[in-house]
């Protein structure tokens, strides 16, 4: 279509990773064992904790919870990368586009508003252990975490009304594995300024918000942890910690090393790089990080085995 002598894009062209064959279906073996992977991981921990009632409290509430969005989150993304490696038709349409933009803010704004909420959990766990189950009520955690998906919902409704708010024209090539917006901002033939405005108020308020949360119930924790006097009590205070804070820190370091630069250092390469580990391997390590660190996790895993293998064995 073309609109004042300017071709209006109606699809566009992900380039992916490498237009090498050999190299396109190296990729796609790879990237296909981590989908596998993520999935079996996530999937795993969120039946371990449904089926075994000693991980019926808050804490795997939260946990069950983030692998589920992590099942979710690496699906919006993979399968379009494994058609981009096999696949010579690259092409997607603009409505395909806008839809995997928006199911990628969802994810990504969910996860943010739920590592805080288990930050608050973590809080509540260290700092009033007597309180802790009146405190952390079920109907509480439900609401948590449904109140993450809404706020998801909202902001990805915003983010992806902003985006596609604009005109796309020119070349339609995205030298990306996804529909991400700042490439897609590169390709726009209207001002940005209003924009990037938006865009800024949507993400900076989700994003600040989150780690101010995060930050003022880690301070918390790190105060009532001084004052317990054991050395044993505090690394046991420490531990329930260190699987969530490994995850703050992948998920946001990516995630601001993406979005926080200025546009005049802005580089598709190390974006794809950024982007890929936020979408790809932070959802497969999740599980990793709170199974392997977890002896109540590893008992579950271990106690579901040997109920398995008798059937198994007939």
């Amino acid at each position: 279509m073309e609109v004042d002598n300017r071709t209006i894009l109606t699809e566009f062209i992900l380039l992916g990773f490498s237009a090498n064959r050999r190299w396109q279906l190296i990729l796609f073996g790879i990237f296909l064992a981590i989908y596998l992977l993520t999935l079996s991981g996530n999937m795993t921990l969120v039946v371990l904790i449904r089926i075994d009632s000693r991980l019926h409290t808050p804490m795997y509430f939260f946990i069950s919870s983030l692998s589920f969005l992590d099942f979710w989150y690496t699906s919006v993304y993979t399968p379009k990368i494994l058609a981009t490696c096999v696949s010579e038709d690259k092409r997607i349409s603009l409505a395909g586009c806008g839809a995997q933009l928006f199911f990628s803010c969802v994810v990504a704004y969910t996860e943010c508003y739920l590592l805080a909420a288990m930050a608050y959990d973590r809080h509540a766990a260290i700092c009033s252990p007597l309180l802790y189950s009146s405190v952390m009520s079920t109907s509480l955690c439900t609401g948590l975490v449904a109140g993450c998906y809404i706020g998801g919902f909202l902001n990805a409704i915003a983010h992806t009304a902003n985006t596609f708010r604009l005109t796309f024209c020119g070349k339609n090539v995205i030298d990306h594995f996804f529909c991400d917006a700042p490439p897609l901002v590169k390709m726009s033939c209207t001002d940005t300024r209003v924009y990037e405005k938006v865009l800024l108020g949507v993400v900076g308020f989700t994003v600040l918000s989150s780690i101010l949360a995060i930050l003022v119930s880690y301070f918390n924790i790190l105060l009532a942890i001084l004052r317990i006097q054991s050395a044993s009590g505090r690394r046991k205070a420490f531990s329930t910690c260190a699987s969530h804070l490994i995850s703050v820190m992948l998920f946001y370091g990516s995630l601001l090393f993406m979005y926080s630069r200025p546009s005049s250092t802005y580089s598709l390469e190390k974006d794809k790089v950024a982007a890929l580990f936020y979408t790809v391997v932070n959802p497969l390590l999740n599980p990793l990080i709170y199974s392997l660190r977890n002896k109540d996790v590893k008992n579950a895993f271990r106690k579901a085995t040997q109920a398995i293998r008798p059937h198994t064995g007939r």
